[in-house]
Formats: C-alpha cells, structure tokens, sequence
C-alpha cells in the first residue's frame, strides 16, 4: 500500500507541475501577452469621467474583410481609437517607417559568478502609427454626417517602455498619459442627441460577436495576399494607380503614378 500511495502522490505532484506549466507559458505568449495590455488599459478608461463612452474589442467590417481596434472612446469632445502595445524595453520608430524595434536589455548576474553578463532582445513590429491611423480612418468613414468631429488615433504603450527613441507627430503614449491626453481635448462638437447617435451607430457596426479570432486572422491573410498581388500586377493597392519604378536617396522602389496625392511606395 505504502508503494501505492508513493506512486499516486508522484502522480500528482507531476500533474501539478504540468498545469502549472502550462498556465505559464499561456500567460507568456504573445497573444496572452496582447491581451493583458488590452484588459489593463480597459480598467484604465474606466476613470473617465461621465460623458465618455468606450467600446472593446471592436470588430469592424471592411471592404477586405474586417478590422480589429482594441478601444474606441465616443465624447462630445472627439473620437479616440486606441492601439494598446504591451512591450517593455526601449521602442524605436517614427511615423514613415514599415517596421519598429523593440530593444530589450537584461543585466544578469548569476549566484556565485562575480560576473555580470548583459542580454539583448531585440523585436521587430509593425509600425502601430500606420495601425491606428488606418483604424482611425475606418471609424471616420462611418461618421460622414459629422465631418467636423475630430477622429484621433492614439497608440498606448505599457509603463515599463521607454518611448524616448520614437519620433511621431502622433500621440504616442504611455498608459499614465492616457486619461490626460484625452481629457486635454475640451471643445464640444456634439450635442446629446448627436453622441448618443453615433454611440448606436458604433455599437450596430460592431460585429465582434458574430466574427471569431480565426475568421478574423483569415480575413487578415486574405486582404495581405490582395495587396500582394495588386503589387505584382503593378498596381497601387491604395489607389488602384500604376507603380513606377523611381529612384531615391536610398536605392529604386516602386511608387504610385498619382503621386502627391497618393504617397504608396514598396521596394
């Protein structure tokens, strides 16, 4: 019996390192991660004072397929569309560039070593200006009947980043800034009846519960692979104009033919 029971405790304290284990590395992965930063800001705009109203998780309907804005905030004053990145570590980027960089620099000093040995993670990610903006212009095409009403994008990284190295014209932020960047704005555009309007507009345009992560992530592919192959056919996938091959301060790219107006370019 001793044996038995020996071998039933073993058991258990196997199956409990497992779930243990796996609780980790599901808080750890990127999408988990993602999500953290989603809930954390979401808490945060609960202090906004009465008049504002925040929508999460919005999914919107697009001519590709559908987009995804973490946090929509509706007020009199604006619409606020916010990307929440929740990276730590220093972020490099500005407003034109494809990709940012996050650097992360860890200093460790193991028990027993007199030595400190420095570790450095360095990420690449989409630039979350171009994202947002892109949201941003979604939630405006929406809103015709109030061209006045100012449409912002707002992108809110974690405390723990340093933001020092990010040149932007944008608003980007870190989460403690985020209720003083909003409450900055204090014009009115809206009436009552106009905010509650388009509080309902909003909420009918929101499909997220009839839309699951995988049909979104495919709509993504699906919309990447279209510009992929307007590219091909040497086509602008922002205007449908025709790509020229030009030559810059950096090498030959390809750029729209309705230049100024359109300013796509890709290499």
């Amino acid at each position: 019996m001793t044996g038995l029971f020996s071998a039933l405790f073993i058991i258990i304290i196997i199956f409990l390192i497992f779930l243990f284990t796996r609780s980790s590395v599901e808080n750890t992965t990127p999408k988990r991660i993602g999500e953290i930063g989603e809930e954390r800001v979401k808490e945060i705009l609960l202090n906004l004072p009465e008049g504002y109203h925040t929508l999460n998780d919005v999914v919107l309907k697009t001519e590709n397929g559908t987009t995804q804005i973490d946090h929509i905030v509706i007020s009199k004053h604006a619409i606020f569309v916010i990307e929440t990145k929740n990276y730590r570590g220093d972020i490099y980027g500005n407003d034109n560039r494809k990709e940012w960089t996050q650097l992360i620099v860890t200093d460790v000093t193991y028990e027993n070593s007199w030595k400190t040995y420095t570790y450095v993670t360095k990420n690449r990610f989409y630039n979350p200006v171009k994202q947002s903006l892109g949201h941003a212009i979604r939630v405006k095409n929406l809103l015709t009947d109030y061209p006045h009403l100012p449409v912002l994008s707002i992108v809110v990284f974690s405390n723990e980043a340093n933001l020092l190295n990010v040149t932007t014209s944008n608003y980007v932020i870190n989460e403690k800034q985020l209720l003083t960047t909003i409450g900055n704005h204090q014009t009115i555009y809206l009436t009552e009846s106009q905010l509650e309007d388009i509080i309902e507009l909003l909420h009918q345009k929101n499909i997220r519960d009839s839309v699951d992560n995988n049909t979104h992530v495919g709509n993504l592919k699906t919309a990447e692979q279209e510009v992929k192959n307007k590219i091909n056919s040497g086509i602008c996938p922002k205007c449908g104009g025709k790509l020229i091959l030009r030559k810059g301060k950096f090498g030959s790219f390809w750029g729209c033919s309705n230049y100024p107006k359109c300013k796509f370019t890709t290499k």
